[in-house]
């Protein structure tokens, strides 16, 4: 714990101001919808195109997503700094395959279609991998703004962080979706002009961002190209991770489609071809805003800590580490308000994400069948405080920003992506070949063990690298195709005693 001495009171009261305005701009917007459950879920269904791609990409670029590019950049050269365009790319596919048919289906979430084609009860099952892969995506960025807080302000992490999950929560409960679309647009403003502000003043110190990018290259070499060479299988200083790091980039570009978060703003835009543009819209936004991230990094990584009488940050600190000691207190100030903001526009719409599925999908149906209006807004309210409890937990404990932002899109990718790819797409895809897919596939992620989970290797996959154990063997990818091929082929070997159901557009 800090003492007073240590806590930057300035920053701290031009926080407070921030999260005040934020709050009450909420307050504001409530207004203008009433707190019927379609309107806290979908916002009315009006979302029109300039507001859904505005909230779009400041739900993407989070303090998970900043932080953890920052993480990557510093530590391991840009090669691996894959989420930014992976993130991007997989709105590019959502936009063009997913995002129209969902929207001109009119559903409600994405676990709807789902339901529909695998029944009530396997829709609550596929709720499990998409509420964890929510609450740890918002576990992720809680984490980064926890960190932020603890290296600026000079105050204690874990209260940092849950004071910031608070207002998320509040403020969230207050007005539905539409609140929260609200305030990303003003979020994502302060985000970008907060980064763009401070990164040329921090890299100033290495005599610019030119100098500072031609130092870091050279330092780095090939880990400082965007990817690896297409024949990096074939080179030594590839040879261990190629297959590894194509892994990663496919699970980053289709394992973003998945996520309620996503579809909510799908579901929420006035017609199919507003949703269509939303994502193709706020895809090269989300590559713009990492640029400052990625270049931070790298300023942390050229510097000379010794030299100013520092020692060099862990690799999960670096950004507020820069932003405090080579931008002085009034740049790390903007700085935190950049990160502050990145962190309310995503947390905010994951925490409301899952609490919807869990109110629409697992309740409604299950629970409380006959559920009015006032009761499902109550389960609404309900599963946002749970889930903002939930991610506040796993913050607390968690050590690295980007290895549990990644462990959210695995999960996903691994379980969801297949599921949902045939119900929307495969008219044949039938109940019992999505219990078959989701065993195989859990069965075999599983097996490939999980460090961050403590959960051992069970499974002999090959191409386990002799110094860390870890296997440089595409298990993501094979896992999610193998659920993908057992889906379709148990489906129709099996069509006879499970009939497929098909979705049928509404009238």
């Amino acid at each position: 714990m800090s003492s007073s001495t240590d806590i930057h009171w300035g920053a701290v009261t031009a926080l407070a101001v921030f999260y005040a305005l934020i709050f009450a701009l909420a307050a504001i917007a409530s207004r203008r919808r009433a707190t019927s459950p379609a309107d806290m879920m979908l916002a009315g269904r009006d979302l029109p195109l300039w507001l859904a791609a505005s909230t779009m990409a400041a739900t993407w670029v989070g303090g998970g997503y900043i932080n953890g590019s920052a993480e990557t950049a510093y530590a391991s050269g840009l090669v691996w700094v894959q989420a930014p365009w992976g993130y991007a790319l997989s709105l590019v596919v959502g936009g063009l395959f997913y995002a129209p048919i969902m929207r001109r289906h009119q559903f409600t979430t994405m676990l709807d279609p789902l339901q529909r084609r695998f029944g009530d009860r396997m829709g609550a099952v596929l709720y499990v991998p998409a509420f964890t892969g929510e609450v740890f995506w918002s576990a992720a960025i809680l984490t980064a703004l926890g960190s932020t807080f603890g290296v600026v302000l000079g105050i204690d992490v874990q209260s940092g962080i849950v004071v910031s999950a608070a207002v998320a929560v509040g403020y969230t409960l207050l007005g539905g979706l539409w609140a929260v679309a609200v305030t990303d647009v003003v979020q994502l403003g302060v985000l970008v002009l907060g980064l763009a502000v401070a990164t040329p003043l921090v890299a100033a110190h290495l005599g610019g961002v030119a100098s500072t990018w031609s130092a870091y290259t050279e330092h780095f070499g090939a880990a400082a190209r965007l990817m690896p060479p297409l024949d990096g299988w074939r080179q030594p200083e590839w040879s261990g991770s190629f297959w590894s790091w194509w892994d990663s980039a496919l699970l980053l570009i289709f394992g973003g489609v998945p996520w309620h978060v996503y579809f909510q703003r799908v579901l929420a835009s006035r017609d199919a071809t507003t949703a269509r543009w939303l994502s193709l819209l706020a895809a090269p936004v989300c590559i713009v805003a990492a640029v400052p991230a990625v270049l931070i990094g790298a300023v942390g990584a050229m510097t000379d800590w010794g030299s100013l009488g520092l020692a060099a940050p862990e690799a999960n600190l670096v950004l507020p580490w820069v932003l405090r000691h080579l931008g002085g207190p009034l740049v790390a100030s903007v700085g935190l308000a950049a990160i502050a903001a990145a962190v309310m526009s995503s947390v905010d719409s994951s925490i409301l994400s899952a609490a919807s599925m869990g109110a629409w999908n697992l309740y409604r149906p299950l629970i409380n069948p006959g559920a009015s209006p006032t009761e499902l807004r109550r389960a609404i309210r309900s599963g946002i405080a749970i889930v903002g409890a939930a991610a506040l937990l796993i913050a607390l404990r968690v050590q690295s920003v980007y290895g549990l932002w990644f462990l959210s899109s695995d999960l996903v990718y691994c379980v969801l992506f297949p599921q949902l790819t045939a119900a929307l797409f495969d008219p044949k895809a039938t109940r019992s070949g999505a219990k078959a897919a989701l065993i195989v596939t859990v069965f075999l992620r599983l097996g490939a063990g999980e460090a961050m989970l403590g959960l051992p290797r069970l499974l002999p996959y090959p191409m386990i690298d002799a110094v860390t154990g870890v296997s440089m063997f595409p298990y993501r990818t094979f896992t999610m195709l193998c659920g993908l091929a057992t889906l379709m082929l148990v489906s129709r070997l099996g069509r006879g005693s499970s009939p497929a159901t098909p979705l049928t557009p509404p009238d």
